[in-house]
């Protein structure tokens, strides 16, 4: 295994805990020597697992779409920044970047799914509510 894919919100979450996880995990990546590929943003859950990897020495690939890289603030110090169309690329680059995942405490499938829409939506990337 080389790298892992990590999905991590550009929100901290509501407990300190949250950013303390993302910071553990990048030091656990650290430790085995992987590599770690998430969604590229500077803010949040995304920029504190972003910087504490590279601060540990963690080769760092963020995936972000065109559209969010302003709104989502990427990331201007990754070791490479991949931009994509979309919200579906995003996630499937990411998931081809990577042997494995993981994902930050407050990134629950629920409002993963939710914050996906509603990103999605907001942005012209999906045009209605179903299937979210």
């Amino acid at each position: 295994m080389k790298r892992v894919c990590v999905f991590a919100g550009s929100n901290a979450g509501a407990r300190p805990e949250y950013a303390a996880a993302a910071r553990a995990l990048a030091a656990a990546c650290a430790t085995r020597g992987l590599g770690i590929v998430y969604g590229g943003g500077s803010i949040g859950l995304m920029g504190v697992l972003a910087d504490a990897a590279l601060a540990a020495g963690v080769e760092v690939v963020g995936v972000i779409p065109r559209p969010l890289a302003t709104k989502e603030l990427a990331h201007a110090g990754l070791s490479e920044l991949r931009l994509v169309e979309s919200m579906h690329e995003r996630k499937a680059t990411m998931n081809s970047l990577a042997d494995g995942s993981s994902r930050c405490p407050a990134a629950s499938a629920p409002s993963r799914r939710r914050s996906k829409c509603s990103r999605g939506r907001s942005s012209g990337f999906m045009r209605s509510r179903s299937g979210c």
